[in-house]
């Protein structure tokens, strides 16, 4: 079965997660990620990070990440994929969130 590995910006945040399922979505711009992968928490050393973002994803089946926000999207081997995991931007990173002010409908004269 293929897993995916999806990097993105989420509020201020780099987001790692792994999926068996990453297509371009129904509304336009995003990409939908279905099936959900954690890791299973059977080591005596816990990952905080791993733990938020397990939390974050309870109970989701398919999340809708604009596509401004993807970093970058891999198919990796089964036994490569690690814990996912939110780390945050410091001020030395190369990440540059994509600009996301895009204008709206043009108002027209009031009748």
């Amino acid at each position: 079965m293929r897993i995916f590995k999806i990097v993105f910006l989420n509020q201020g945040k780099v987001y790692e997660i792994f999926a068996h399922t990453v297509r371009q979505g129904e509304l336009y711009g995003f990409v939908e990620v279905e099936d959900l992968i954690f890791q299973e928490s059977g080591t005596l050393v816990v990952d905080p990070s791993a733990e938020r973002l397990k939390e974050e994803f309870s109970g989701v089946h398919v999340t809708r990440i604009p596509i401004h926000s993807v970093i970058r999207i891999d198919e990796v081997e089964k036994h490569e994929h690690g814990p996912g995991k939110i780390t945050e931007i410091d001020g030395e990173s190369n990440i540059t969130p994509f600009p996301h002010n895009f204008p709206g409908p043009k108002k027209g004269p009031k009748k």
